[in-house]
């Protein structure tokens, strides 16, 4: 929502979501809000403990049945297997994503990527349709006057309005923009430890055709996942960031992400968002 500075600073309970690249440091931010005042909802954490849930267990007992000791003990029910899925440790929801090429260095096929992507963007739409209760919740049940919407770092890749206009509505919407030296730390970081990522079926389909053709590649079996992830990555943070700012600019505010990083209190970034809403 926009508001005036007024607007603003007269709000008793405020409810705010974070957009931006994931490792931009929305997470980090979230965390520097008192948590007696502020409830910290995790779109990410979300997607994995109730959207994903079942499906990024299965993918795990698929591993897990291929190791015969552990075949026999699943068989039997001597075992069991459970993910720990925390807001600080999403890994579970990541390894369900996976990298797609060549299997034997852990790829999968582009049929299952897709449909894997297909149900993480389900999944992330129905996580932050859920803000609007978890809003209600936080205030009601558990007495929190605050609430961020740490939102995934793919929630621009969406393109889907009616969501966009729904936490719009019941959120103010604030923008972490990644300056060059940010988006230099990002890229350096992706390329020594690829990971599975959201993309946009359109931007996917384009870098994997650029991909194979750069590399001579005939077959996706033939693609390295690692390799492929790290290339893809400085190619998607300049896919996103006119996406990030459309968002903003209709709907909220932006923020200079190495600003943020800065401070170290609520007030720091209640002030910083007041600049902005100010600036606006």
């Amino acid at each position: 929502m926009k508001l005036s500075l007024k607007e603003f600073k007269s709000l008793k309970s405020k409810a705010i979501t974070l957009l931006g690249m994931s490792g931009v440091g929305k997470t980090r931010l979230a965390n520097k809000l008192p948590n007696s005042e502020w409830f910290h909802y995790s779109g990410d954490y979300r997607i994995g403990t109730k959207y994903l849930a079942e499906p990024i267990m299965d993918n795990i007992k698929v591993q897990a049945m291929q190791v015969d000791f552990l075949k026999e003990l699943l068989r039997s029910d001597s075992i069991y297997i459970a993910s720990n899925i925390t807001v600080n440790n999403l890994e579970p929801v990541a390894t369900f994503l996976g990298k797609i090429g060549n299997p034997d260095l852990s790829g999968i096929s582009l049929k299952e990527f897709r449909k894997r992507q297909a149900l993480h963007r389900a999944a992330e739409i129905g996580a932050m349709h859920d803000t609007v209760e978890f809003i209600r919740k936080a205030r009601d049940i558990y007495g929190y006057p605050h609430f961020i919407n740490d939102a995934g770092g793919s929630l621009c890749e969406l393109d889907d309005p009616s969501t966009y206009e729904l936490i719009s509505q019941n959120t103010i919407i604030v923008y972490l923009k990644a300056d060059e030296s940010i988006k230099t730390e990002l890229v350096s970081r992706a390329q020594k430890h690829p990971k599975p990522m959201y993309y946009a079926p359109d931007f996917l389909d384009q870098s994997l055709d650029d991909f194979m053709k750069i590399n001579s590649l005939r077959d996706i079996d033939q693609l390295d996942p690692n390799a492929f992830s790290s290339w893809i990555f400085p190619r998607l943070i300049e896919h996103r960031d006119p996406k990030y700012q459309a968002i903003a600019d209709q709907y909220g505010y932006t923020l200079n992400a190495k600003d943020v990083q800065g401070i170290s209190s609520e007030a720091g970034f209640i002030e910083l968002l007041e600049d902005a809403i100010r600036a606006t």
